[in-house]
């Protein structure tokens, strides 16, 4: 059993968090929402009202799951937060809070999706600290947080790795050690851009349908057992009908935002430009996902695309 804290406790640092306390881990959560921290107790996490409480095991604090108060200093560390500014916010105190003892034994796991180069300098500061240290971003969204079913991407060192894969292992189903630091971001950035621009795909080729006068059914028989198939027609098919587990189904609830498909289709762009890839679908993709947010549709599933095709077409 690792004593963990857990920094972030939003739509998918809660769920993670009380995965971690159903896999015998002491967990103690921090978060500047008073409504996730509450939420996070229910699911059995010790709430801590800063991050020094959460580092320290929650000593003296209220609530948690019993047996949870006075569990010391984490063994593990961490964050699962909106963007690169706020995890080098965190690391940064961290170190100030570790200044005077600082393990080696102590892993530091970010799993929000960043930038690549502040995960880089993340990792700069768990060095500092002679701390273990993974940039580990999950893919499976909500329901995948919920069910534990998620897929990591680390970056790291093979000690870190090695260190941290059990943990992992008990948020998610699949744990992929894709190279040193940075890499486990690189990874998600480019599966995102990957999923953006199918996604687009499969909306242009069910709206093109719909002026064909095809049926959503018709053109999803074909295309999911031909060359055409993908993750985004399968799983989160941009029409009702078809998938009945897609968001189509129920408005465009998420599932995926589009507001966060814009986050990481940007981030993969920042990433083309510093590195000199040319990603002209990346970039066009990100353009229609921006339009998309701009006219108030950010919250809608990012399958919910196909409603900006069908609109430019009038």
């Amino acid at each position: 059993m690792a004593r963990i804290a857990f920094i972030g406790l939003g739509n998918m640092g809660g769920p993670m968090a009380a995965n971690l306390v159903k896999a015998g881990h002491h967990v103690c959560g921090f978060d500047l929402s008073v409504a996730s921290v509450a939420a996070a107790e229910d699911g059995g996490v010790t709430a801590a009202r800063t991050l020094a409480d959460a580092v320290n095991g929650g000593e003296g604090m209220h609530g948690g799951h019993p047996g949870g108060h006075g569990g010391g200093r984490a063994d593990c560390v961490i964050t699962m937060l909106p963007k690169g500014e706020h995890v080098l916010s965190v690391w940064h105190a961290l170190a100030a809070l570790l200044s005077e003892g600082a393990s080696e034994d102590m892993l530091l796991i970010d799993c929000s999706t960043i930038d690549v180069q502040s995960a880089r300098e993340a990792h700069g500061l768990a060095d500092a600290m002679g701390c273990l240290s993974l940039d580990a971003p999950v893919s499976g969204g909500t329901v995948g947080a919920s069910a534990g079913t998620l897929t990591f991407m680390a970056g790291g060192s093979s000690a870190a790795f090695d260190k941290g894969e059990p943990i992992l292992a008990a948020m998610g189903k699949r744990i992929v050690h894709c190279g040193e630091a940075g890499a486990g971001q690189a990874a998600k950035i480019c599966n995102n851009m990957i999923l953006g621009i199918s996604m687009i795909g499969v909306a242009e080729a069910f709206a093109l349908g719909e002026k064909l006068g095809l049926s959503h059914q018709a053109l999803f028989d074909v295309a999911s057992t031909s060359s055409g198939q993908c993750w985004a027609l399968t799983t989160n098919c941009p029409v009702p009908g078809p998938v009945p587990t897609s968001p189509a189904n129920r408005d465009y609830r998420p599932g995926f935002a589009a507001s966060l498909m814009l986050k990481d289709l940007n981030l993969s762009q920042e990433a083309a430009g510093q590195s000199g890839a040319a990603t002209p679908l990346g970039r066009h993709a990100s353009e229609l996902y921006a339009a998309f947010e701009k006219a108030g549709h950010g919250a809608e599933d990012f399958s919910a695309i196909i409603n900006l095709l069908r609109e430019r077409a009038g």
